[in-house]
């Protein structure tokens, strides 16, 4: 397959474990960034790099996905679907395409903001080595971070692409990273086949990768342009900011006397500001937020439904759907200690997330890097840190 009739994969079945509560309803590809959720960012850099067929793997909370994008034809591609039913890693996840895939394809993440460039460059030097026998087994886009532990660190000879490491632990031995952009032959599903699982009982592409640069090569392709990435709650935040700051926000709903709006967020039709309020930069108030009088939000992510009442400060902070905050609640941003899954994290700049249908009594104060479940009661006046599970109702003294 050559130039548009190129197909790619997109994987988007994971759940997103380390973004709950947000992920206890939602598959972590369909959470906010902006007007429009990561999946959809994705698929639209897709469809701007001129590649018009994409097959997306889904699994957790799938009927989310299916339903929102349904065939595509809103975005101007073909969608088709492939089923992951176990989350088994992200090799696993592109085996289920290999019937819905030609002789060559890309996979890239489905989580993961980046340029239509990155795609276009990844594309043609897959379809470019036209000769029977190519100049490398696969390619994959690499690029630079600051924090290159966090992800999958790449030693390079050249443009050859020698190893992938998983987040080492100590000093990094690179700032070079897999952007998570690949190009593939179908070969590739032999390679997978002869791959056995991670330490944590999964099958993973950069093993697959690692094999292919072992017994043939695997050539690297070098992206500078934006790579955003989503790996802990308080980097929608991030995400979300840079994105607003690049003139991807909207302002609509209704503003009411005397509230102040910064143009750097994505205010929807349907949200309602009330007097005197105050939305600042980095800001996204989805479908039928409502914001009380006086209340002040900043750097915040509001899912819809939500109601922040009169004099309520919320800061660096994400608020869940149906979540109700009550009258001068305060969430203060700050530096804080939060454990994800067993890891500790120092000095994340983090307000707080509020998981869905959750009410935070009048008056309460969460202290920075705080984590409420789902369909928690907070009782008014009620001083909190840490983490809150799910149903619990938290009474004052």
């Amino acid at each position: 397959m050559r130039g548009e009739e190129l197909s790619a994969v997109v994987l988007a079945a994971g759940e997103g474990s380390r973004l709950a509560p947000l992920t206890k309803r939602r598959p972590k590809p369909m959470l906010p960034v902006g007007s429009k959720p990561l999946l959809e960012h994705v698929i639209s850099a897709v469809s701007e790099a001129g590649i018009k067929r994409i097959v997306l793997v889904v699994g957790y909370e799938r009927d989310r996905i299916q339903t929102y994008f349904g065939d595509g034809d809103d975005w101007g591609v073909s969608l088709s679907y492939t089923v992951q039913d176990q989350q088994l890693g992200t090799a696993h996840a592109v085996q289920q395409a290999a019937n819905a895939v030609g002789d060559e394809f890309l996979v890239l993440n489905g989580d993961r903001l980046i340029e239509p460039e990155v795609i276009e460059q990844v594309r043609e030097e897959l379809i470019g080595q036209e000769t029977e026998t190519p100049e490398s087994d696969a390619v994959m886009a690499v690029t630079r971070s600051a924090e290159p532990s966090r992800y999958g660190v790449v030693t390079l000879e050249g443009s050859d692409v020698v190893e992938i490491v998983e987040k080492p632990r100590g000093d990094s031995p690179s700032e070079i990273i897999n952007a998570g952009v690949y190009g593939f032959r179908q070969d590739v599903f032999e390679a997978i086949a002869q791959t056995g699982q991670s330490d944590s009982g999964e099958y993973e592409l950069p093993t697959v990768v690692n094999r292919l640069a072992e017994k043939g090569r695997v050539q690297a392709v070098r992206y500078n342009g934006r790579w955003l990435d989503v790996s802990q709650l308080w980097d929608l935040l991030t995400v979300t900011g840079q994105v607003l700051d690049d003139g991807h926000g909207h302002l609509s709903g209704t503003v009411e006397e005397g509230a102040q709006v910064s143009n750097l967020v994505h205010l929807d039709e349907t949200a309602t500001v009330g007097k005197n309020a105050v939305v600042g930069r980095g800001t996204t108030l989805a479908e039928n937020v409502r914001i009380g009088p006086n209340a002040t939000v900043e750097r915040s992510v509001v899912f819809p439904d939500a109601t922040i009442r009169a004099g309520a400060v919320v800061r660096n902070s994400i608020i869940g759907a149906n979540v109700t905050v009550g009258e001068n609640v305060t969430i203060p941003k700050g530096k804080a200690t939060v454990v994800v899954e067993g890891t500790v994290h120092e000095d994340v700049q983090f307000g707080g997330v509020i998981g869905d249908n959750t009410h935070l009594g009048g008056g309460s104060v969460l202290e920075p890097g705080t984590i409420i479940g789902d369909s928690v009661t907070l009782a008014p006046g009620t001083t909190i840190r840490g983490t809150v599970d799910d149903n619990v109702e938290v009474r004052n003294g």
